[in-house]
Formats: C-alpha cells, structure tokens, sequence
C-alpha cells in the first residue's frame, strides 16, 4: 500500500528570467511525499517536486487536481493542520498484482504532477534499495554505472559587449569551460559583436553555446548562424520558435552551426523532433517530460538516434534539481548540462546538495535523493 500527500510551496526569483514565453518571476508547486508498505512490513519512504511551468507544462491548478485525481492528499504549507478543502484520498494501490499509480497521470497532459509522483516513488525504492537514485535508474536501464559528477554550463545573460565579456571571463575563474550566451534580443551585429568579445576574453578552449529562446525567424536564423560560424560554438539553442519543426528541420539541414531544440519539446513531441531530422541536441527537462524515468528513457531515444541530450531544469527547487542531477549523472558521457540555476532562486525549499565546483556538480551518493538532506520536506 502507498500512501501519497503533497504540501504546497511558493519560491521568488531573484530577478525576472525573460523566456520565449514570457519572464519567469517565482515558482510555485508541490512536494509530493509517498510512504509504501509492502506485504512483509518493510517500508520505504520517498519525496518528489511537481512545479508546473505554463507553455513547457500544465498549469498550476491542473498539476494539483491531477495529482488529487491520483489519490493524493492535501497538507497546508505552514503545517501539518489538513487545510480546508483538503481531500482525504484512499491509498495509492501499489504492488504486483495492482494497477501502477502513475498510470493514473497522463505525462502529455500534465507533465509536472507525474514528475511529483514518480520521482517520490523513485526516492523511495532507491532508498529501500540503499542506492542513489542516479543508481536506481541505470539499474532499470541496463545502463553502466552512474557518473560520480556532472559537469555544467554557467549561463551568461544579455548585455553590451564588455559586460558579457566580463561576465564570462569571471564564469571561466569560477571554474566554468562551458558558457551559453542568452542572444536574440538584440542585432544580428551586436550579438555578433558580443561572441567576438567573449571569445576574445575566454579563448578558444571555452565551449561556447547561443540561447536565442525562439527569437528568430528562418531569415533571420541563418544570417544570425552565418556570422555566428567563426566563433566555434558549439550549438545554438532555440533559434526559431517552438511550434515551427519544419523550419528548424530546414535551418539544421544547412546550417553552420549545430542546432539544439528545448521549448520544441513542449510543442512536439520527441519522435516528431527526431522523425524531422531537426535537431543535432535536444534539452531534456525532467519536469516537463513527466518524470525522472522518461528524461532518461527520452535521453536514450535520442542518443540512438544520433542526437545528443543536454539536461536542464525549469527552474525548479531543490528536490527537482537534484533528481535532474542524478538523470544527467544516469546518461554515458553527457555533456555539460545547464543545472546551475540554485542562484536565480530568492530561497529554496531545502540546503543544496549539489554545489557547483570548478564547473561540476557532484552527484550525491544516496541512499534515493540525497540521503537525509530532504527528509524535514516529508509530509
């Protein structure tokens, strides 16, 4: 038998994040905590994130009523007191001769409440089994041994030429050897003007990639990608926006520079990206993929296909960060992935066990999550 509640949460950004849907000022959502029980009394307790993100997920209010829908109960943000609509659902059946609780969750539809769900139910058997979740997850993979750490890109936002230089070189003496460059916001001149800047501060041994969130259009992309050429990067996120596969297909099929997809995730899904030829990398957002299982089932899909994954968050809270952690760490030889994001958060739900260190973040070894670092976040 499990027994699944959630309480929610409400976390600011330091600063608004502008995206190709909109800034992003705060983050909102659940922690989902699971206690099974199995037919021989041995019990395992679990916790995940559900923090929908509208345009890459569901809403917030379709997150929670999916996961009620579910069988999961409500608990109040400031204490253990049931609020006042809350619903007192029977327990989650779990077992082998039972339906799978997460069946109960569409991940097209709502794709932030099965993340919630399957990442505590994930935490838990990890846990029971004494092994990290990155290690849990090969396991079910037939995958090699996990990563002991994950390297990471520092992000680098939009600014004049020297601010952006300057922002990268500092990146560089923290530790950094890949930098992407939010573009798109401004002259195909001037974001040329600011590469060139940031190449000639960091040098040539930096990876450098692009983020232009959508901003442009075909035109546009391949003149931007043309004076892009000279400075080696690596790929260019999101040059054209999401809804339109066709044209990122006809942009890679000649373009300069590798081409990754992130929000076309969101609007397509990953057989239509790979069917279409599209993508040379694809972001993998645990959260808006429904889960830790099926981010690395989508990593896997892609590699075979001759794709490589990149995995990045959307901006979530601790608990979702972490599990992003153990997915990259899950994934042979992944490249730097964008999961230092603890710095756009005001505060979070919990301390951070996975600081970034000379570009890396080291994968905590478990048991589930990170050992007891989140268990106070059990409801």
């Amino acid at each position: 038998m499990t027994r699944a509640s959630l309480r929610p949460f409400a976390l600011k950004l330091v600063s608004p994040l502008d995206t190709a849907r909109g800034p992003i000022r705060d983050r909102e959502g659940f922690v989902v905590s699971v206690d099974t029980a199995d037919s021989d009394s041995s019990r395992a307790t679990g916790v995940g994130e559900a923090t929908p993100l509208p345009g890459w997920t569901e809403s917030l209010s379709a997150c929670e009523s999916a996961l009620l829908d579910a069988g999961v109960s409500t608990v109040a943000a400031d204490d253990e007191t049931p609020v006042s609509d809350q619903r007192q659902s029977d327990p989650i059946s779990s077992g082998p001769t039972s339906t799978d609780p997460l069946t109960r969750l569409d991940p097209a539809e709502t794709p932030a409440a099965r993340h919630g769900l399957a990442l505590a139910l994930a935490d838990a058997a990890a846990r029971d089994a004494e092994r990290s979740l990155s290690a849990e997850l090969v396991a079910d993979c037939d995958l090699p041994p996990p990563a002991e750490t994950v390297p990471v890109n520092a992000t680098i936002g939009d600014a004049d030429p020297d601010a952006t230089a300057a922002a990268a070189a500092s990146a560089v003496d923290e530790g950094f050897d890949c930098l992407k460059v939010k573009v798109g916001a401004r002259s195909v001149d001037a974001d040329a003007a600011r590469f060139r800047a940031v190449r000639d501060a960091v040098g040539d041994a930096v990876a450098l990639r692009a983020d232009a969130n959508g901003a442009w259009d075909l035109p546009t992309a391949r003149a931007t990608l043309d004076r892009f050429a000279p400075f080696d990067l690596e790929y260019v996120e999101q040059p054209l926006p999401a809804a339109d596969l066709d044209a990122a297909a006809r942009l890679r099929a000649d373009a300069p520079v590798p081409i990754a997809l992130d929000e076309s995730l969101s609007e397509h899904d990953l057989d239509a990206v790979l069917d279409a030829r599209a993508a040379d990398v694809i972001v993998v957002k645990p959260m808006a993929l429904g889960g830790p299982d099926r981010a690395l089932s989508a990593a896997l899909r892609a590699r075979a296909a001759g794709v490589d994954p990149v995995v990045t968050t959307t901006i979530d809270a601790v608990v979702a960060r972490t599990a992003a952690v153990h997915v990259a760490a899950a994934i042979p030889d992944v490249r730097p992935c964008g999961l230092a994001t603890r710095s756009l958060l005001k505060d979070d739900l919990a301390a951070d066990p996975c600081q970034v260190v000379d570009g890396a973040i080291e994968v905590p070894n478990g048991p589930g999550l990170a050992g007891e670092a989140f268990d106070a976040l059990r409801c």
